[in-house]
This record gives C-alpha cells, structure tokens and sequence, in this order.
C-alpha cells in the first residue's frame, strides 16, 4: 500500500492478484463482500436451523481475515445474532 492517505482497491490487491497476507492471515479477493452477503442471508433465517447454522460457520472462518483486513476496528454488526457470532458465540 502507498503511504498517502488515499488508498484504491488497487493499492490493496492489483487487478491480477486474487489473495495477499494481512498482518499474517491470507485474505481472498471478496472476502467482505461475502461476509455481508452472508450476515444479510442470517436475517433472514431461523436460529437452529441447518442452514442458519452453515451461514454463521461460513462467517465465522472469515472472521480472521476480516480482524487482518480491519474491518472490525471500524465498523460494528448492527444485529444481535452477528454481534454475538463476532464475539464468538
């Protein structure tokens, strides 16, 4: 990354990179999106069901490129259910 205060997406990953390491976490391309994909698909499930439970173990494994990326530093869950699976319920 450059050293100026404004940072691009291509500053972070050029165009032919698909992952790079953050802070020692390898991080994929669409990492957060898929992260929010998937918070917004557990609203609209029901806890204890097969498939809240697959969606909230997918946002679980990317918790650690989300804490190597930041994410969390700036931004908090605004859903009970994604607050508690980031807290590590």
């Amino acid at each position: 990354m450059t050293g100026e205060s404004v940072v691009r997406p291509e500053d972070v990953l050029p165009d032919e990179v698909d992952r790079a390491s953050m802070n020692g976490v390898d991080v994929r391309k669409g990492t957060v999106a898929a992260f929010v994909a998937n918070a917004r698909n557990l609203q609209r499930l029901a806890p204890g069901t097969a498939e809240y439970e697959a969606v909230a173990a997918q946002l679980r494994s990317l918790l650690p490129a989300l804490t190597a990326v930041g994410v969390l530093e700036v931004f908090e869950p605004r859903s009970p259910a994604l607050r508690e699976i980031v807290a590590g319920g």
